[in-house]
């Protein structure tokens, strides 16, 4: 039987296990509308498409799934670029459905016509153009096989007007094969014996863990690693949840806002086993500087990740959870015979030692400290939320003074860090766990570049809340100015600010404002029962600042500490 290429697409979504979509109609993708009621997929109407692609993106981080996303033409694509750069920068898999104006227009400056190919082509692992709707089936069967597979990444699909009209006969192919395309997955068992037989020497070892071992599925392996053979664990932002941050061996995150510990391990270590990391600059700051003293061992499925930004000593290409069960068998007779926690005595014992010197903390004053309304969240919902931030100091803050014990459960974006990301994702997250508790930590600079999604959350009656840490500043940035500019506060005064509790009634939430340290729990308290959605708006001290904090440049050790 023959189908048109809109129900061929819906088709192609349905065997793929697609249940939700999030999108925006548009006359390009009219067609796949028309025929939308037919599947029974689900769609959530955005309002606006950057909303879209967040959504898609935090449905993916915390489900573990692809996500996915369709939008019309032009604008409408062009709208979704931020977001999808914002997925391809974390490794997160999503797949952009963009209408297309008809095959005979393109490259006629028509209607809504954008080259969305040729302008996101340095922003997705790959994207198509269909021309002929007998490619689509197999085009949208490669398009997930990408976005899932390897290091995951967003893939965007451009779908002309007339090729969703035409018809042609449905077959999906049952598998994928394509000759340039073929990731390492099994690490080299050499390679693994020489990573053990580090493990086995080293007095001063640590693990420095990323996203790649959530994407992978590692977790598991990781921790078993870290415990059995008393090894203290930091991660970049991407990479927490992969280990409990209530473990004695966590030591919190590390780089330009990580941990006097961490910071202070990664600089004397013997041995630095990064596993899914890519040694981004906010994490190594000066890299000649970095791990000066450390064996570095790199374990990545993206080959082209490792050697890009520090040398290391031992590379190891493969799936982040295959090579730690690949070092777990090789280690495992030697975990059960050998005295770690002996071994490494002098070692933890100095961590110990400078955790204890510069503890996390910082300064309380007269108002409302943004990191006690955070460490309040902490208390309330004991790491069975799911949480989402915005991005800035309400990030960091996040990231600081939140216990992550769970992967898939921390969804913030790193690689990019686009204000805004925060509230849309925790649309997604609560589409892929309704009954979860989800909350969007935010600024109150960040919050208002996509809160008129609080109509789509309302309108799908998603109880997702939003805390605002209002300081009445795009703060990171202020805090940039007064460190680092002679306090000159050019252009990041938020004077003229919603009423945030009014707006969010207007969108039928609910608001609450707090204005007073006594009133942050029991308002928490309230707004976390509410099945509804609700934006928190908390009146922190204006002038707090993220610490510890490294200079752009500067040494992992040359922190400004509280």
């Amino acid at each position: 039987m023959e189908m048109t290429g809109a129900q061929i697409l819906l088709e192609c979504l349905k065997r793929e296990g697609v249940e939700v979509v999030f999108g925006f109609p548009g006359g390009a993708v009219i067609d796949i509308y028309h025929e939308l009621p037919n599947s029974p997929i689900k769609h959530i109407l955005v309002r606006h498409e950057q909303g879209a692609i967040h959504a898609a993106d935090g449905y993916a981080r915390a489900s573990g799934n692809a996500g996915v996303c369709l939008v019309t033409s032009g604008p409408g694509a062009t709208n979704t670029v931020t977001g999808i750069a914002t997925a391809y920068m974390d490794s997160i898999p999503v797949v952009i459905l963009t209408g297309q104006v008809p095959t005979k227009l393109i490259g006629n400056d028509a209607f809504q016509e954008v080259d969305i190919v040729g302008i996101t082509r340095p922003c997705t692992k790959h994207n198509y153009l269909v021309k002929d709707v007998r490619e689509l089936a197999h085009v949208v069967r490669q398009a997930f096989y990408l976005a899932r597979s390897g290091r995951p990444g967003p893939v965007l699909v451009d779908l002309p007007k007339d090729v969703m009209q035409a018809k042609t006969a449905f077959a999906y192919p049952d598998d994928v094969s394509m000759r340039s395309y073929n990731p390492t997955y099994k690490p080299h068992i050499g390679q693994v014996r020489k990573v053990a037989q580090l493990i086995k020497k080293a007095e001063r070892p640590l693990i420095y863990s990323g996203g790649g071992v959530i994407s992978s599925k590692g977790h598991e392996e990781l921790t078993w690693l870290a415990r059995k053979l008393s090894i203290p664990v930091t991660s970049t932002l991407m990479g927490l949840g992969a280990f409990p941050g209530d473990d004695p061996l966590w030591l919190g995150m590390l780089g330009m806002h990580g941990t006097y510990t961490a910071n202070m391990a990664v600089s004397n270590a013997d041995l630095v086993l990064a596993v899914g990391a890519r040694f981004d600059d906010r994490v190594t700051g000066k890299v000649s500087t970095f791990a000066p003293k450390a064996t570095l061992v790199h374990i990545d499925i993206d080959p082209t990740s490792i050697q890009k930004n520090v040398s290391v000593h031992v590379p190891l290409v493969s799936d982040c959870k295959l090579a730690l069960a690949a070092l777990k068998k090789d280690l495992e007779q030697a975990a059960s015979e050998l005295d770690w926690p002996g071994k490494h005595k002098a070692w933890l014992k100095q961590i110990k030692a400078w955790s204890k010197e510069h503890p996390l903390t910082y300064k309380e004053g007269e108002g409302i400290s943004p990191q006690y309304v955070v460490e309040a969240i902490g208390e309330l919902t004991k790491g069975k939320a799911i949480i989402t931030t915005e991005v800035g100091q309400n990030q960091m803050w996040a990231a600081q003074f939140l216990k992550i014990t769970k992967p898939n459960t921390f969804l913030s974006s790193g690689g990019l860090g686009t204000m805004g990301y925060g509230f849309p994702a925790a649309i997604g997250a609560q589409m892929a766990f309704p009954g979860a508790l989800v909350i969007d930590i935010a600024g109150d600079g960040s919050i208002q570049m996509n809160i008129q999604e609080l109509a789509t959350a309302v309108c799908h009656n998603l109880p997702v809340k939003i805390v605002i840490l209002n300081n009445g500043y795009l703060g990171m940035v202020r805090q940039w100015q007064e460190l680092f500019y002679q306090r000159n506060y050019c252009e990041t005064c938020m004077e003229a600010q919603p009423d945030f509790v009014k707006l969010a009634e207007a969108y039928g939430a609910a608001g609450f404002r707090v204005t007073e340290k006594k009133d942050v729990v029991p308002v928490l308290k309230q707004a976390f029962k509410l099945k509804k959605t609700v934006i928190v708006d908390v009146r922190v001290e204006r002038e707090a600042n993220v610490y510890p904090m490294i200079p752009a440049g500067a040494s992992l050790t040359e922190m400004l500490l509280v």
